[in-house]
């Protein structure tokens, strides 16, 4: 329930006061509306008003009658004004959406560090139970041909049989990996569905599938002297 201020409450109960007071409230209603400003002319009014009311008995009590009070009077006869106090605030109904967001330190480091040392346990023994798929010492006298590099760099060894060093080696490698460093700036749309990140998934896709072919010519697609042949034509020249 709505309080009711305090000025409020203090304005009706001078007011239950004059009328109980009769000459004594008509003189403290005049200091008060004086004390308020009032123009001289509707002071005098009034008090003549309350006086011709006084003197001269009513229509109804004349005829013995009783009229009901007038609507909206509450009791004793008294007029009543409805107030409403309204609380202030914002006229907007605003609502806050929950956020799926935690912090780095501690949620996702301590996920992060469990991660690593379940991998460094399960690598260490799986390393003493199963042996390496090594080849023998490495003979200087002898080179292997094709020499190639392990499966991760073939693609990198593959670009260098078709463009000069620096720019195989440098220029489209350090270009492929600015662009990813640039993709969470270009793309920045938050959702998780994929045709809403067409950007980042057809440049991610594009890095993939560009390095994957590179790897799969040079695993399964290159002989002696790295020369381009046909595996089944010739057979595979690709080791673990």
């Amino acid at each position: 329930m709505a309080e009711i201020p305090e000025h409020l409450l203090k304005r009706a109960q001078e007011a239950r006061d004059r009328l109980q007071g009769g000459d004594d409230g008509a003189a403290l209603e005049a200091e008060e509306t004086s004390e308020s400003k009032i123009p001289e002319y509707l002071l005098e009014r009034s008090v003549a008003a309350k006086d011709r009311e006084t003197v001269s008995p009513s229509a109804s009590q004349v005829a013995g009658s009783t009229l009901p009070p007038p609507a909206g009077t509450g009791p004793g006869g008294n007029t009543q004004r409805l107030l409403t106090v309204v609380k202030s605030g914002s006229i907007q109904d605003v609502k806050l959406k929950p956020v799926d967001k935690v912090h780095v330190w501690p949620h996702l480091l301590v996920v992060e560090f469990v991660a690593a040392l379940a991998i460094t346990a399960f690598s260490t023994i799986f390393s003493i139970f199963v042996n390496a798929p090594l080849l023998e010492l490495a003979n200087f006298n002898q080179t292997p041909n094709p020499s190639k590099a392990p499966w991760y760099f073939l693609g990198l060894q593959e670009l260098l049989t078709m463009f000069h060093p620096m720019v195989a080696g440098v220029t489209i490698p350090g270009l492929a990996l600015f662009l990813l460093i640039l993709a969470p700036y270009i793309d920045k749309n938050p959702s998780k569905k994929p045709e809403d990140r067409k950007f980042a998934i057809a440049l991610m896709t594009f890095h993939l599938m560009f390095w994957a072919v590179l790897v799969m010519i040079g695993s399964f697609f290159r002989g002696p002297g790295f020369n381009f042949i046909f595996p089944w034509a010739d057979g595979l020249f690709f080791e673990l």
